[in-house]
């Protein structure tokens, strides 16, 4: 059994799309590729898909990772094209991976996310991001499904900066207003501390409150390097392992031959 490890974007007004619309529309594009898939057992099988991390309902995000599970060998970048080419237009599938490693999921300890503040001047947002990276506690509210839930969102914040230059490739309602962009690397932790709370966060200690709603996209999510700050491609360690096995095949081969 083959394993592919897939990332995918959700863009434009794709980012309104849900996670069970999302899981439809790849089932569709599985079938539309005639992609060999591995199915569960029981009296309801069901493609063996496992996402990872899923961004929630209305941000966009250039980095959601999936795997796949496949009855037969298939090149991964043919894959990922065939399957790019049965998906919706933004919701892109930009990157394929044989999988080589174990644990995908247990290297997504962190998010880069992008904040777009239309109609909040850049020196505002500088003034707000000092005080909540000043702040040793920052607590906000979330409805959970027990009713009201509070927790310290500072703990989980790596990083948070304004940033005069959008890393989003399709940025959402460009305008000729004032617009301050925050660059935010988050741990993920429990409870989950998302974007929307770091923003409630940002009202709770310097009243900053955008006139319209924030435009978020993930740029990147992975392994979290305490030391430099950066969130590093999860995928790179089953790229390096495929490396590896072909110089260990080729060197094979050409043991093999004949002087």
């Amino acid at each position: 059994m083959q394993r592919i490890r897939l990332r995918y974007t959700k863009r434009g007004r794709l980012r309104f799309t849900s996670h069970r619309d999302f899981q439809r529309a790849f089932e569709r594009a599985l079938r539309r590729a005639e992609v060999p898939m591995a199915y569960s057992a029981g009296f309801t099988p069901h493609p063996k898909v496992s996402y990872a991390n899923a961004a929630p309902t209305g941000t966009g995000s250039e980095a959601e990772y999936l795997e796949i599970a496949l009855t037969a060998e298939r090149d991964p970048d043919k894959l990922r094209e065939l399957l790019d080419e049965s998906m919706p237009v933004g919701l892109d599938i930009i990157d394929a991976v044989e999988a080589r490693t174990s644990g995908l999921a247990d290297r997504l300890t962190a998010s880069v996310w992008e904040l777009r503040l239309d109609g909040v001047a850049p020196e505002d947002a500088e003034r707000a991001v000092a005080a909540f990276n000043a702040a040793e506690s920052v607590e906000v509210q979330r409805m959970a499904k027990n009713g009201m839930r509070t927790f310290d969102a500072r703990p989980a914040v790596a990083s948070l900066e304004v940033t005069y230059e959008t890393l989003s490739p399709q940025a959402d309602r460009p305008t000729d207003q004032a617009c301050a962009i925050l660059r935010l690397v988050v741990r993920h932790v429990t409870p989950a501390v998302r974007p929307d709370d770091v923003l409630s966060g940002l009202r709770a200690v310097a009243d900053l409150a955008p006139p319209v709603a924030v435009a978020v996209t993930r740029l990147a999510q992975g392994l979290f390097d305490e030391e430099t700050g950066t969130v590093t491609d999860p995928l790179a360690p089953d790229r390096e392992a495929v490396v590896t096995a072909n110089i260990t095949v080729a060197e094979a081969a050409a043991a093999k031959a004949p002087a």
